[in-house]
């Protein structure tokens, strides 16, 4: 197979495009000719030597695919060969062949090209888990997500726009903001122009928002925690602001808030299948109507994985970025 190797750890450059052995699926496992692969957040901290594979996981980057089963491994009966499949996996996915764990396969939603399917994994399932599960996110609830542009910002304003919340959106320009607001988000805040706090608290009349999806950590969770409301849920899930935060607990406790977060990449298959379930009954149904969409900023072939990966760290694209096969 041609796949998208990182030679050391390093900037874009060091994406090489070689050959390797074919993959093969093991029990429970279906191996997918891959048409395309979503570029996340995680490949670009992998290709710099910040974020290692877990164990028996792929050396190789991309965390989902979309593509056409090849073959199967002993015990599948789910799928056949021939399915058009999408597929969150844990590695492995910059490859035109990937194998990936059954129960974490999800059909390509009716109508929907390949290319569009592979920008849904790990978005969708990282929204799904965190927004409506840990998050508990519920219709009439009024969310505020920050990094709204990003792939997990756009698929979460949808989402919850889609069953019923009021969405609040942060971005980093004016054009962002409009394609949030665009999305289904009510107001979008341009954080380099305004401070989303005052504007939080004036839209909310000073009540604070149920939830508040963080991918930026650091010096915001402090501040964030004054723009929660009674019972509301701070879910943590990246720290592109840094890792660490100082918190005033007093106000945890007295407005009994709940601090949460997770990673989706290290949880077991059964716990991805779980997800997997879950966003096949609640969310396969807004796709197929086409209530939801991934929203792709820009398509590169594999052999220009840097290219993309320049693209990610610039922070210019709204939605997600995909290498095509």
């Amino acid at each position: 197979m041609h796949c998208v190797e990182i030679s050391t750890p390093g900037p874009p450059e060091v994406l090489k495009l070689v050959e390797r052995p074919d993959p093969v699926a093991g029990r429970g496992e279906v191996l997918i000719r891959v048409a395309a692969a979503g570029v996340n957040r995680p490949d670009v901290m992998q290709r710099r030597g910040l974020y290692p594979p877990p164990p028996g996981a792929s050396d190789l980057p991309g965390l989902e695919v979309a593509g056409v089963v090849e073959s199967l491994g002993e015990g599948v009966t789910d799928w056949r060969i021939g399915d058009r499949v999408c597929a969150l996996v844990s590695g492995g996915g910059y490859a035109t062949l990937c194998v990936a764990p059954a129960p974490q396969c999800l059909p390509v939603p009716a109508g929907m090209d390949l290319v569009t399917a592979a920008a849904i994994p790990e978005t969708f399932f990282t929204v799904w888990t965190n927004v409506f599960d840990r998050g508990r996110l519920r219709s009439g609830e009024t969310a505020l997500f920050h990094g709204g542009s990003s792939g997990i910002g756009t698929t979460a304003i949808q989402l919850a726009a889609a069953r019923g919340a009021r969405v609040l959106a942060t971005a980093g320009s004016d054009e962002k903001c409009r394609a949030c607001e665009q999305l289904g988000a009510e107001r979008a805040i341009n954080y380099r122009t305004e401070d989303f706090v005052d504007v939080v608290k004036q839209l909310t009349k000073g009540r604070g928002v149920d939830l508040i999806l963080d991918i930026v950590g650091g010096d915001y969770i402090p501040r964030e925690r004054c723009q929660v409301a009674l019972e509301g849920r701070l879910v943590v899930i990246g720290f592109m602001g840094g890792d660490t935060a100082t918190i005033d607990f007093r106000r945890v406790l007295g407005r009994r808030l709940t601090i949460t977060g997770s990673t989706l990449r290290p949880r077991s298959v059964e716990e991805k299948g779980q997800i997997a379930a879950e966003v096949r009954r609640e969310v396969w149904p807004l796709l197929e109507s086409g209530k939801v969409k991934p929203l792709i900023y820009r398509t590169f072939p594999f052999g220009d994985a840097a290219a993309a990966h320049r693209l990610m760290e610039s922070s210019e694209h709204v939605g997600k970025i995909v290498l095509t096969v």
